[in-house]
């Protein structure tokens, strides 16, 4: 049986291209389970190759007119050795060598004709440890979906019999209460009708903002941060991760009086500095982040994309890592306020309005001559709260790796698990070698954080901050300079 897909789900098929796929990942590490034979890791691929059946959406392709996405039809057969592919790398361990490994599989896009769907098991001879990279199409769901869909596949408890792998659990369908249509209808045209004034009413607000006569709003779009990682989104990716207790996280969230999200926004605020500071970046405003907003109801559970994606200003003038975090709650509130008074679909809306002209500037190759809309997306997902293993290995953790917005950036997901905050970072290779020292600043970010509280003397050394009045014109005025690579 075939299935629609939504305008929002279709808009990630239409905006991709090879340079900029629109898959989104996860990279999970397990612990093989004791006294494994040596071929362990060969054996479990083999069994995965041998589930050659699947549920909805795993087992459909995208039906096309002209290029136009119109809805997911079944496929009769699944190549099975291209869903699920074996690799054996030197060593898994070693958290760079991984990475790079990593990026090279999250850099190719999907195939197109065939379910939008990939696993990779890694294996490493001499560990105890192995490594599965999952791809899949960001138009299947967003990140709560895709979450909600992978925990099927994992169970409390070591098993060895009745393992099913995610994309063959069967997956039971939501009940459909009875519509009536002409009350639809109705209810359908109010809906629009408010949609339609709370949208106008935020372009009205960001106009006013505009013109300086009231300026506590959201960011205006496309007058953000220039830096050597926004710009032409281009083929290749670097890829890092890192861990945080997430009892810490909460602890020092309660005692700052900041939500984790809030908390997370500056310590990855003061890592970007610092890394974009080793390049010779100068910062005369603040960054700026992307923030995703779930448009779902408490307990809603439907599959595909609801949500909106809108700026976020971060701290800018301060070196008191507590001063700069208070500037970041204040933003984020404004914000989070603004998204409170509008109807759901009216951010959603605008979120496809300014994500368009930031996809056509990408497909005019002018995406350098503008300023971003952001320098950094966070995304901040509850995953499962308890130990899970996939089959009889242990689950170790579970990065996420996003896709790449138009206008460049660095994308850094967090998502929970068993007590741990794992996140996964993701940006261009076009001007940097690695991502590891930012991982590594963010670290020391968060205890800066930490300490700040008992210590006031903490501080931010320079990172190259100076003071101006923020512009309003999405162009940029000012000509970055590319810093020789051979220096650094």
């Amino acid at each position: 049986m075939s299935k629609k897909i939504t305008f929002l789900d279709k808009t990630f098929w239409i905006t991709e291209s090879e340079a900029n796929p629109k898959h989104v990942a996860g990279l999970q590490i397990l612990e093989k389970p004791a006294n494994a034979p040596v071929d362990y890791v060969e054996q479990l691929y083999n069994e995965l190759l041998s589930f050659d059946y699947t549920s909805s959406p795993f087992d459909c392709r995208v039906k096309q007119f002209l290029g136009f996405p119109l809805k997911l039809v079944p496929v009769e057969q699944l190549d099975m050795s291209y869903h699920v592919q074996f690799h054996q790398i030197a060593d898994i361990d070693n958290k760079a060598t991984l990475h790079k490994f990593i990026a090279g599989l999250h850099e190719t896009w999907l195939d197109r004709d065939k379910p939008l769907w990939q696993y990779h098991v890694i294996n490493a001879q001499g560990s105890n440890k192995f490594a599965i990279y999952i791809k899949v199409h960001h138009m299947y769901g967003d990140g709560a979906t895709l979450i909600r869909w992978f925990q099927v596949g994992y169970t409390p408890e070591p098993r060895s019999e009745g393992f099913v792998p995610v994309w063959a659990a069967q997956r039971k369908p939501r009940s459909v209460k009875p519509v009536n249509l002409f009350k639809q209808f109705f209810i359908g045209c109010w809906d629009f009708l408010i949609t339609v004034k709370d949208l106008i009413w935020i372009l009205f607000r960001l106009f006013v903002k505009l013109l300086r006569i009231n300026p506590v709003y959201m960011p205006i779009p496309f007058s953000g941060t220039k830096t050597l990682l926004t710009g032409q989104v281009k083929k290749g990716r670097l890829v890092s991760t890192l861990n945080i207790d997430f009892s810490r996280i909460k602890a020092l969230s309660r005692r700052l009086r900041c939500s984790a999200n809030e908390l997370m926004l500056c310590v990855f605020d003061i890592g970007v500095h610092r890394f974009l500071k080793d390049y010779g970046h100068v910062f005369k405003r603040a960054l700026y982040t992307n923030m995703p907003i779930n448009l779902r109801k408490p307990g809603e559970t439907t599959a595909g994309n609801k949500i909106a994606i809108v700026p976020v200003q971060l701290a800018h003038g301060e070196t008191d890592p507590y001063l700069r975090l208070r500037q970041i709650i204040e933003n984020h509130r404004i914000v989070k306020r603004a998204a409170t008074v509008s109807h759901p679909m009216a951010f959603s809306y605008y979120t496809v309005l300014i994500q368009s002209f930031s996809t056509l500037f990408e497909m005019l190759h002018i995406s350098n001559w503008v300023k971003p809309i952001a320098n950094i997306l966070v995304s901040n997902m509850p995953g499962p709260a308890d130990t899970l293993y996939f089959k009889d290995s242990k689950l170790l953790a579970n990065y996420p790796v996003s896709t790449m917005t138009p206008g460049g950036g660095v994308n850094i997901t967090m998502v929970s698990y068993a007590g741990s905050a794992n996140i996964g970072l993701v940006c261009c290779d076009n001007n940097i070698e690695s991502l590891e020292p930012m991982s590594q600043y963010f670290l020391e970010a968060f205890d800066m954080l930490e300490a700040c509280i008992d210590d006031p003397s903490q501080n931010i050394d320079d990172i190259g901050e100076t003071v101006v009045e923020d512009a309003s014109s999405i162009v940029d005025e000012e000509n970055f300079t590319q810093i020789d690579e051979k220096q650094h």
